[in-house]
């Protein structure tokens, strides 16, 4: 799966893709690494300055240190699967930069992921740069949850 994200990069910049079609493919590439447990492909997406926040409070990972964390369960072939639900696109005015929110089905049931991609000037290659996610809890069960997190 590593040379994938060149080989889809390079099918999608002949294919007439729109931009937002090549980074949705892309993440649903990295999403996919991590379902497989593949951490080689799934850390090929990152920038080298990337963060990751986490569900917890304590979650606020750099690359390093997220590879840490996460690379001894893609191992034991316990990556996360993420299904998308949804996701919207957002451009900078030079196209060099996206944002996206997304909505995802996942083990905690549905969650909310945000992240920054940055385009390589010099070889025109996607890079995440943070990703945050995010538990939904309905306004309605919000302080049941506040009373859960004092326990």
């Amino acid at each position: 799966m590593k040379w994938s994200f060149l080989w889809i990069t390079l099918v999608l910049s002949f294919s007439g893709f729109s931009q937002t079609e090549e980074l949705d493919s892309l993440m649903e590439i990295w999403h996919s690494a991590a379902a497989q447990s593949d951490w080689d492909s799934y850390a090929e997406l990152l920038s080298d300055d990337f963060v990751f926040l986490g569900t917890d409070p304590s979650e606020r990972w750099e690359k390093e240190e997220f590879e840490t964390f996460a690379r001894p369960y893609f191992k034991k072939g316990n990556g996360w699967k993420f299904s998308t639900i949804s996701r919207t696109w957002y451009l900078s005015y030079d196209a060099s930069t996206a944002w996206f929110e997304e909505e995802l089905d996942t083990w905690m049931n549905n969650c909310r992921g945000t992240g920054v991609l940055e385009q390589d000037q010099q070889t025109g290659e996607w890079k995440l740069r943070h990703y945050s996610l995010s538990v939904l809890i309905e306004n309605e069960k919000i302080e049941s949850f506040i009373e859960l997190r004092k326990n």
